[in-house]
């Protein structure tokens, strides 16, 4: 594995992406940086695929969530946790080899990923797919991490 993960980084671009989607104030995320076998295991726990992945987004509202819009009560000005997002640093290493660009554009752009199913982008239909490329490259354009 090339070097240690940059949290900081991964930080940089999760708050890319809220202020890109109009939710960087009263909104958040837990990010978990792991290795393989760590995103295996949740992987494996949470989805039921006994495979390592490079990021896995869980999202705690919305139509990402539960199929349905849930309202969710909260006291006034509570901070909105959008979910969970788990990333593989050694994956990232690998794709950014892979890929033939840097690791901290890679790792970002796991994260600013992650951050976009958690609002319920999605790329399972080629028009999707095309739609949520172009956000993650809009996000990371000003961060200097375009590919």
């Amino acid at each position: 594995m090339r070097g240690a993960a940059d949290a900081a980084l991964v930080e940089r671009a999760v708050q890319a992406a809220l202020a890109a989607e109009g939710r960087a104030m009263g909104h958040e995320v837990d990010v978990r940086i792991t290795d393989d076998a760590g995103i295996q295991a949740v992987n494996r726990a949470l989805r039921g695929v006994d495979a390592p992945t490079d990021v896995l987004s869980f999202p705690l509202e919305g139509p990402a969530a539960s199929g349905a819009a849930v309202p969710f009560v909260r006291p006034p000005r509570a901070r909105v946790h959008l979910g969970d997002i788990v990333l593989s640093w050694p994956r990232a290493v690998a794709q950014a080899a892979e890929y033939g660009h840097s690791v901290q554009r890679e790792a970002a752009y796991l994260a600013v990923h992650g951050l976009l199913h958690l609002l319920g982008y999605d790329h399972e239909q080629p028009t999707d797919a095309a739609a949520m490329r172009a956000r993650e490259e809009a996000i990371l354009a000003p961060l200097g991490l375009v590919r």
